[in-house]
């Protein structure tokens, strides 16, 4: 495991300046305010002051800029150092509302029941162990916390012809509305290599993730495969048509 784990953070820290531009293009439009949206219509009734969000896999510091600078705490995490200075480095103007730490989202080094939130955006799909990392976010949440969990069937097309086209035919589109295509910023070689020895490339999901947080204990659980329209810009929808993102939430019930 730790090979691997080794090799997407290598990868990944790669990616730290590409990776933060996308991040500040969504920030500086009107995606903010609908990503907070879509965050606070889903958080438990808590003061702000009282919510304990924890952000795993946080990159460079897309949630916790959102959500401190409406006036939330947040803890954060990420395994790749680069990406955590970088998080630093975009949110030093909230520095006393967010601690980061670098971690494991599959092995947590919280102790049980401490959040009442625990939000994520594409990381689960690049995780050796994501079964492992769902069991930490619910040991980690509080009774009746929730994980808000931000997807999609990424690289899917690796194992399937048709997903294949529909790719392909992505890349075509975004080059002809002259848009930046976010595949070009990236070491595709290298990441379909990981995408391969990674699990979840190859499921159909949601529904997998449903049938996991079953298993684990979740309740309430729910999905929003339609996510994507309230909070992706233009640019976002074309260079990512066939791999549309969704919402899995749950809830920390009585044990």
């Amino acid at each position: 495991m730790a090979e691997l784990l080794n090799q997407i953070e290598e990868y990944w820290s790669t990616r730290v300046e590409g990776y933060s531009e996308v991040n500040e293009k969504e920030i500086n439009g009107t995606q903010k305010e609908n990503w907070l949206r879509v965050l606070e219509e889903r958080f438990p009734d808590k003061a702000k002051a009282d919510l304990k969000i924890l952000d795993v896999g946080t990159g460079p510091g897309f949630f916790p800029r959102i959500l401190s600078e409406a006036g939330y705490y947040v803890t954060a995490v990420d395994y790749t150092e680069d990406m955590l200075e970088k998080a630093k480095e975009n949110t030093k103007e909230y520095q006393s509302q967010i601690e980061f730490y670098r971690m494991d989202a599959q092995n947590l080094e919280f102790e049980n029941n401490q959040f009442d939130v625990v939000i994520s955006r594409n990381l689960t799909w690049n995780l050796e162990n994501p079964v492992q990392a769902y069991k930490e976010w619910f040991r980690v949440l509080k009774t009746g916390g929730i994980i808000l969990n931000f997807d999609a069937n990424w690289y899917g097309y690796l194992y399937d012809e048709e997903k294949r086209m529909a790719y392909e035919k992505d890349r075509e589109n975004v080059e002809r509305s002259q848009l930046d295509d976010h595949y070009l910023c990236t070491d595709i070689d290298r990441m379909e290599e990981i995408a391969k020895k990674v699990p979840l490339s190859a499921k159909n999901r949601p529904g997998w993730d449903v049938e996991v947080l079953k298993e684990i204990g979740f309740a309430e659980i729910r999905t929003d495969e339609n996510i994507w329209q309230s909070v992706w810009s233009e640019e976002e929808r074309l260079n990512y048509a066939s791999t549309p993102m969704f919402l899995v939430s749950g809830q920390k019930g009585e044990n």
